[in-house]
């Protein structure tokens, strides 16, 4: 069975923009301790902004001199790049190569890459609201299986803290976000 990315993107936005309607201090930490609130929200929202440049074939250097600084609401900010991030990807070419900071990929790899990272932050952005920290199972087993092949990759990227240990056993969300050097428990 062929995972469906677009519409697993589409859930993982949908999480993100749940979490951020919750946000009352956007001054808050983060499980990330170099991030308040604002610093992670802003973070997905500027990927989100990159997405229809390097989609459209601009390199990061091109997509960095083209994105507007964002606006003090956030919230509506989301809203409007990940809607405009949704439609580029619903257009592309996803065999299409995609030129990335550290890479040059397929866009459907880049769209795996972006659903792991909206569904993670979703996650950090729940603890920092002190909301449900549950994320889709869908989400979850899809990121899962991108993430955890590349476990060292990751691992010696520096983009992440250590791996946290867990049990073999442990559910799978806290394994994934164990994974990116989250501690779920």
């Amino acid at each position: 069975m062929t995972t469906d990315w677009i519409a697993l993107l589409r859930l993982a936005h949908a999480e993100f923009a749940d979490r951020i309607a919750a946000v009352t201090d956007w001054d808050a930490p983060t499980p990330d301790t170099d991030w308040t609130t604002r610093d992670l929200v802003a973070h997905v929202i500027d990927d989100q902004q990159w997405v229809p440049l390097l989609l459209a074939g601009k390199t990061t250097s091109e997509a960095k001199l083209a994105v507007a600084p964002l606006g003090d609401d956030l919230a509506l900010e989301w809203h409007r790049h990940a809607a405009s991030a949704l439609d580029a990807w619903q257009q592309a070419d996803l065999d299409r190569e995609v030129h990335l900071s550290y890479d040059t990929v397929t866009a459907s790899d880049y769209l795996a890459e972006q659903v792991g990272d909206v569904t993670i932050h979703s996650w950090d952005l729940a603890r920092a609201t002190g909301t449900s920290e549950e994320l889709d199972d869908a989400l979850v087993d899809a990121v899962w299986g991108v993430f955890e092949p590349q476990a060292e990759g990751l691992a010696a990227s520096g983009l992440f803290a250590p791996i946290v240990p867990v049990p073999d056993n442990a559910p799978l969300r806290v394994r994934l976000l164990a994974l990116t050097g989250r501690d779920a428990s």
